[in-house]
């Protein structure tokens, strides 16, 4: 029987570079407010949400992911032809196929990359992330590209009360290198698809394949397109009590308390979810926490690396920085870790 050559790759992986896009459009809840019964200061109780980016239609999932990685990869100092791998996550980009990282890979001037989509909504980064820990240390690749990007201003009923003021669009991305200490954890993830219908897309594409009259339809009489829905109290009490269990679970498998950390950079879904986290996790005051959801909104898989890329743009927190990464969303998926800042 013959041997298979082991895989040889580096110790370790860690993030080496850090870039982030958001639309030059800005949008304040008083845009928000003109389909909605609601007002700006309930807006901002009940999101912290005081503004969003939306993309105009040159500002695609490709072209704001190719601004991103661009700054990530001179963020790290590598060239694109050096990158082996780009993970895209997205649920944005409506084409089945080809997958938009191909696209991505090619305009980058990677050298042939390998290069594929995943749709794990929110969590999407940390699933990405995980992914290119695993090449770089497997040995398939030296470097790879994690991408986060989301248009979900192209998935908002801007009719519905409760999810219209949520989302926002933009661009977040990382480069994954290899490291002679740990710098990326272990994971956390997991699946609870027994929850799937608390968030979900109203209704399936395929069904513009039958009787149009039977689609829903907006107060002029449009068609509505499909849209992301949500149970807003069911999510809100799965991420305030379970997420803080599973961020808990990433600490204890990193070895660390959570005096040890510098920084939280949680999913930007709600600002009410990330302190009811902070306090359960009884993060000290030291720790920085990521709440860049005030102005950029509900990113999904971007919400992570654009938070991330903000906070050491501002100073806010600095290259070698302990922190701590949870997306939690659609599915329900959630995945954490604890990684050092680039």
């Amino acid at each position: 029987m013959a041997k298979i050559k082991p895989s040889k790759g580096a110790p370790y992986a860690r993030i080496l570079g850090v870039g982030g896009y958001r639309p030059t459009r800005v949008v304040p809840n008083e845009v928000i407010l003109e389909t909605i019964d609601s007002s700006d200061e309930w807006i901002r109780s009940r999101s912290g949400i005081e503004t969003r980016h939306w993309a105009s239609p040159e500002e695609t999932v490709a072209a704001m992911s190719i601004e991103a990685s661009g700054k990530a990869i001179a963020d790290a100092g590598i060239d694109a032809a050096q990158i082996g791998a780009v993970v895209v996550s997205t649920v944005s980009h409506f084409a089945q196929t080809p997958a938009i990282a191909t696209e991505i890979a090619d305009k980058l001037g990677t050298d042939k990359a390998a290069a594929f989509d995943i749709s794990a909504g929110c969590a999407g980064f940390g699933y990405g992330l995980t992914l290119a820990k695993g090449m770089i240390v497997e040995g398939s690749a030296e470097y790879v590209l994690v991408i986060g990007v989301e248009r979900l201003s192209d998935l908002t009923d801007l009719e519905d009360r409760a999810t219209a003021f949520l989302f926002g669009d933009g661009a977040g991305a990382v480069i994954v290198g290899p490291s002679q200490e740990p710098a990326i954890g272990p994971t956390v993830w997991g699946s609870e698809g027994d929850k799937a219908q608390t968030i979900k897309q109203t209704y399936a594409w395929d069904r513009f394949g039958g009787d149009l009259a039977e689609l829903p339809r907006d107060s002029k009489g449009g068609i509505k397109l499909p849209a992301i829905t949500q149970e807003g109290q069911a999510v809100f009490r799965w991420a305030v009590f379970e997420m803080a269990k599973v961020a808990q679970q990433a600490l204890d498998a990193a070895g660390i308390s959570a005096d040890d950390l510098d920084v939280f950079i949680p999913h930007q879904a709600n600002v009410r979810i990330i302190d009811s986290m902070v306090k359960t996790l009884k993060l000290p005051e030291h720790v920085t926490v990521a709440r860049d959801i005030r102005t950029t909104g509900n990113t999904s898989a971007a919400s992570i690396p654009l938070a991330m890329e903000r906070l050491l743009a501002t100073g806010e927190a600095k290259s070698g920085d302990t922190a701590l990464v949870i997306g939690f969303g659609a599915g329900l998926v959630y995945a954490a870790t604890v990684v050092t800042l680039p």
